[in-house]
C-alpha cells in the first residue's frame, strides 16, 4: 500500500499518530586471501506506528504492507490500549518550517551506480596493501558494508519528513609476527564511496600493526599522555548517558543538579549534534529537525538532551535527541551524533615518560553511571627518545574525573561511529602493569 493510503487508515482509528517508513539495502563484501570470500544483500522494508488513545501510547510494526498486514497492525494496536497507562506527556512533534531543517548532502547516487565487483576490487587491493610486509602474517575482517537508507515519518499534528542517505563502513583486522603475534584492527566510514582512500587505509592498517611488535610491559604508576581520537571517543561514549534526559528522569546520571556548574577541565567543549558523524540525518527519530547542541562549553555543564517525550515529562524542549535502531524497536532517547571539538593546534609529542594510549579493551564494562572503568590497555611508551610499545596493563579510573584532568585538546578531530574527538593530553592516568 502506499504510506497515504496507510495513513488514512491509522487515522481513523486514534486520537495521534505517528507513521515511520523505512527502506534500508545492505550490501556487504568479504575479501579474504586477497580473493572475495562472500557477498551478502539485504533488504528491509516497513512501517512503525505509535498510536494515541485518551492518554495512552501504543507501538507496533509490520514488514507487510499490504492491505492486509497494516490492517493486522491496527489490531495489534488496538489490543495492546487496555494494559496500558496514561502518560500525559505521551505526544509526538508538531510541524516545522522546511527551512528549519538542514540541508545535508548524505547520499551519493554515483557511488550507488558502481557496481560490487568494482567495489570488490578496491577491498582486495587494500588487503594486498596490507599484506606487503612479510610480517603480516594474516588479515581478517576485511569488508565493506554499505547502505541505502530511505525513511519518511508523518504523524497527525502536520509533520510530514523524509530524506535518505548512503553510508560505506570499511574495516579490516591484521596480524604481524616478529616473535610473539600481534593484532590491529580498525574501520573508517564515509557518505560517499570516492572518499574512501582504500590503498591510504590499507597501509595506516599495515604500519600500525608492525609499530606494536616487540612490545614492552609498563611499570605500574601514574602517567601523563595523550589519549588518541579513538580512545577519547569510546570514553566520551560512556559519558554521553549521563547527558539523556531519561536517566535524569531516571536519576541515573551523576549531572542532575550541575547545570551551568563546571565540571570538566575549561579545555573540554562537548557537543550533540544530529549533523556529523555515521548516523547523522537532516531529522531525528520522529522528525525533529536535526541540530548541533552545546552540551559542555569551557567545562561547565549546560544542558541534558530530550527526545519530546521527556522534554514534555520535564517541562523543557526537544533537543531532536531521539533514536532508532530500526523498524522493530521503540524510539527513545539517546544520541546520534556528539563530539569533543578540535581545539587551537596539535598537541606537541609526548615527553621522555609519558605515554600514548592508542587502544582500549572492553569498554563495555565501563559503569556508564558512575564512570568508574578498569580496561585493558595498548600504546607506546616514550623511551629513550623513541615510542616503545606496550600491551598487556590495565588503565583504571573514573571517566568523570579524566576529562576534568584534560589538559590541552588536538585538532584532528575524528568520528568513530556516533562519537568523535580529537587527542587529548590527560595528566594522571592510572596504569597497573608490571
Amino acid at each position: 500500500m502506499e504510506l497515504e493510503k496507510i495513513r488514512e487508515l491509522v487515522e481513523k482509528k486514534f486520537d495521534a499518530y505517528e507513521i515511520f517508513y523505512l527502506k534500508e539495502i545492505k550490501r556487504k563484501v568479504e575479501s579474504r586471501n586477497c580473493e572475495i570470500f562472500g557477498v551478502e544483500i539485504k533488504e528491509e522494508e516497513g512501517i512503525a506506528v505509535r498510536a494515541i488513545n485518551k492518554g495512552k501510547l501504543a507501538f507496533s510494526y509490520t514488514f507487510n504492507l499490504d492491505k492486509e498486514g497494516v490492517l493486522k497492525l491496527l489490531e495489534d494496536l488496538e489490543r495492546i490500549f487496555p494494559y496500558l497507562n496514561e502518560d500525559e506527556a505521551n505526544g509526538f512533534p508538531e510541524w516545522r518550517k522546511p527551512e528549519e531543517y538542514p540541508e545535508l548532502s548524505l547520499y551519493d547516487a554515483q557511488g550507488q551506480k558502481i557496481g560490487m565487483e568494482e567495489k570488490a576490487k578496491e577491498l582486495i587491493m587494500m588487503e594486498e596493501t596490507i599484506r606487503k610486509d612479510k610480517r603480516i602474517v594474516a588479515t581478517r575482517n576485511c569488508e565493506l558494508t554499505e547502505k541505502s537508507i530511505f525513511v519518511k515519518i508523518v504523524n497527525s499534528f502536520g509533520l510530514s519528513v523524509e530524506s535518505m542517505k548512503t553510508i560505506y563502513l570499511v574495516s579490516a583486522l591484521a596480524v604481524a609476527k616478529d616473535g610473539e603475534e600481534i593484532s590491529w584492527c580498525d574501520h573508517t566510514f564515509s557518505h560517499r564511496f570516492s572518499d574512501i582512500d582504500f590503498s591510504g587505509f590499507g597501509e595506516m592498517i599495515r604500519e600500525k600493526t608492525l609499530s606494536f611488535l616487540s612490545p614492552i610491559k609498563l611499570k605500574t604508576g601514574i602517567y601523563s599522555g595523550i589519549l588518541s581520537p579513538r580512545v577519547a571517543s569510546d570514553l566520551l561514549g560512556v559519558l554521553s548517558n549521563s547527558f539523556l534526559a531519561e536517566n535524569l528522569y531516571k536519576e541515573k546520571t551523576k549531572l542532575k543538579g550541575k547545570v551551568n556548574e563546571k565540571v570538566f577541565s575549561e579545555a573540554v567543549n562537548i557537543l550533540s549534534s544530529g549533523t556529523l558523524g555515521a548516523y547523522s540525518f537532516p531529522f531525528d527519530g520522529e522528525g525533529s529537525p536535526s541540530k548541533e547542541v552545546e552540551v559542555v562549553k569551557d567545562g561547565y555543564f549546560l544542558t541534558f538532551l530530550y527526545d519530546s517525550y521527556y522534554a514534555n515529562k520535564l517541562c523543557a524542549k526537544t533537543t531532536a535527541n531521539c533514536v532508532r535502531s530500526g523498524i522493530t524497536d521503540m524510539p527513545r532517547c539517546g544520541i546520534i551524533g556528539m563530539y569533543i571539538d578540535k581545539g587551537k593546534g596539535k598537541i606537541q609529542d609526548i615527553g621522555e615518560g609519558e605515554i600514548l594510549v592508542e587502544d582500549l579493551i572492553g569498554v563495555h564494562t565501563a559503569n556508564p553511571i558512575t564512570g568508574d572503568f578498569s580496561l585493558g590497555a595498548v600504546g607506546f611508551l616514550k623511551k629513550g627518545g623513541s615510542l616503545v610499545p606496550f600491551h598487556g596493563v590495565i588503565i583504571s579510573g573514573n571517566i568523570f574525573q579524566v576529562f576534568q584532568d584534560v589538559r590541552e585538546v588536538g585538532d584532528d578531530l575524528k568520528f568513530y561511529g556516533r562519537y568523535g574527538s580529537p587527542s587529548l593530553f590527560v595528566t594522571s592516568l592510572r596504569i597497573s602493569g608490571l
